[in-house]
């Protein structure tokens, strides 16, 4: 924890001690520390509690604006096999988002003050405190906010009947990647599908940090040559 003599207090706000780690960022944010218990991050009390979303706020807020923006594509006529068909797209965009972020976004080697700072505030603080359940799930807030220049980009990229349908697809995909994403380190299945996840996305956590970025599936792992080596340990 010790980068040229500075050591991070774990009693005081995290995210601005972070960035004097240095070069030993990338091996303390790595050691995670098993509580559930959420770390303070900012002095700051409304910075504080913008950074923390009950896993139940994610389907809350954005399930009726899948619903609206399927609603949109069909009043523009948009039949229904095809409204189905566009929604499974969009979801299936999503999973490859959702590993392409997770590998190249979260997973990046930040470096200076203001990189490892980032780093921790996008993913780091995930891997170090991985338990903490009012940091699992992206803030409505800012998703909001992302979701402006991505329906830019779906609007040049998608016929205009199909474009709302799609984005409500990809935003439904998200949806599932939170809830699971939360239910795989708070639930306790023991066998089947969401076992073999859960001890999936452990093994990313505590074995192989840098393999095993898919969350919702292994897909694109198996497309990409990022499976981590199999695990035969049962998750509690």
């Amino acid at each position: 924890m010790v980068a040229q003599g500075f050591t991070v207090d774990l009693n005081k706000p995290l995210v601005f001690q972070v960035g004097h780690l240095g070069d030993a960022y990338e091996e303390w944010v790595h050691q995670p520390i098993i509580t559930k218990e959420s770390p303070r991050f900012f002095a700051n009390g409304l910075l504080e509690f913008l950074t923390r979303t009950p896993w139940w706020a994610i389907p809350s807020v954005w399930v009726p604006v899948v619903g609206w923006l399927v609603s949109i594509s069909a009043n523009r006529g948009l039949p229904s096999p095809h409204l189905a068909a566009t929604l499974v797209a969009g979801i299936f965009t999503w999973t490859l988002l959702e590993y392409s972020l997770h590998r190249f976004l979260f997973h990046m080697k930040p470096s200076g003050y203001w990189g490892n700072t980032l780093h921790y505030l996008i993913h780091g603080c995930h891997h170090k405190h991985p338990m903490d359940g009012l940091r699992l799930v992206f803030p409505p807030a800012a998703t909001a906010i992302l979701l402006v220049p991505l329906w830019s980009l779906v609007k040049l990229l998608v016929p205009f009947t199909y474009a709302p349908a799609f984005l409500g697809g990809g935003l439904l995909g998200y949806i599932m990647y939170d809830c699971t994403h939360y239910y795989l380190h708070h639930g306790k299945p023991l066998k089947g599908v969401s076992h073999s996840l859960k001890r999936y996305h452990m093994d990313h956590h505590f074995k192989v940090q840098d393999k095993g970025f898919g969350i919702t599936s292994d897909f694109w792992d198996k497309i990409f040559g990022t499976l981590p080596p199999k695990s035969s340990k049962k998750i509690g």
